[in-house]
């Protein structure tokens, strides 16, 4: 039996670390669940959701250094705009652990739901939003496969403020900093979609990092269970990226599209469920 979960998060790993990678998420929507059910239907209460989300976040860090590290090589990583994100994001992580244990999140599990349906609803009418002409702080440009040139920018002070409540919002609801990163790059900050993913990865590495630590010194991680896990995760990280660097940036856009769908509906049923 323990061969066969062996397996079977190999397989988990390759498949949550192409699409993490891909769409910038980093994969923890697919960790958590199989860990869950898995490794309960194994040996049953052995595994709590607080041990879970913490070997979940020690994999995501494997699957996001593997496709970091690809994305740097393609030069699609926006390295002093990953940094400003990880500065925002990192004190805003561990203020959400901290809410984390005062508050009650069934109710806002639903809210974060069908905020991410609306979030989808504009990520649907993006192309159709006027760009808007804001003299930023910082300006970028960028020159796709398809060679489509793209303006983006930011204030500092902006990223690192929404940034902030990205790591709250994660933490919070466990789903992983960039499912609210990736879609702010782009609608906020014009990021093309290849930058977005790209550096939204960097920026989970980093935030993963700080949290496993903590998670290590508390000793919340099954670390067999990671060891089943990584090496599938890490391979999928490279293939993910790989796999991005030959997409069109549309076609990125409406992977992330149905990502955050899937993410909502499941969210509401939850809260709905119980």
């Amino acid at each position: 039996m323990l061969a066969a979960i062996a397996v079977l998060f190999l397989l988990i790993g390759v498949i949550a670390g192409v699409i993490g990678s891909i769409a910038g998420l980093g994969g923890g929507i697919f960790f958590v669940p199989a860990l869950m059910f898995f490794a309960n239907a194994y040996e049953p209460n052995s595994m709590s959701p607080q041990v879970a989300a913490a070997t979940s976040l020690l994999v995501i860090a494997v699957t996001a250094l593997s496709s970091s590290i690809s994305y740097l090589k393609q030069k699609k990583v926006d390295r002093q705009s990953a940094l400003l994100f990880f500065i925002g994001s990192a004190p805003g992580a561990i203020v959400g652990v901290y809410l984390n244990t005062l508050l009650e999140t069934e109710d806002f599990t639903l809210l974060f739901g069908l905020f991410q349906l609306g979030m989808f609803g504009v990520l649907m009418v993006k192309d159709k939003l006027r760009p808007r002409q804001i003299d930023w702080e910082v300006k970028r440009k960028f020159v796709d496969n398809e060679g489509i040139e793209y303006a983006y920018g930011y204030s500092r002070w902006s990223v690192i403020t929404i940034a902030f409540f990205v790591g709250i919002t994660s933490s919070l609801f466990g789903v992983g900093g960039g499912v609210l990163m990736v879609p702010a790059m782009m609608l906020l900050y014009r990021f093309p979609p290849h930058i977005a993913t790209a550096t939204s990865m960097l920026v989970i590495f980093l935030s993963a990092v700080v949290g496993s630590v903590t998670n290590m010194l508390h000793d919340h991680i099954n670390w067999l269970y990671a060891a089943m896990l990584a090496p599938g995760a890490w391979a999928g990280g490279k293939l993910g990226a790989i796999a991005a660097n030959k997409l069109k940036g549309r076609t990125i856009v409406l992977f992330l599209r149905l990502l955050i769908l899937a993410i909502a509906v499941q969210m509401i049923i939850k809260a709905v469920i119980g």
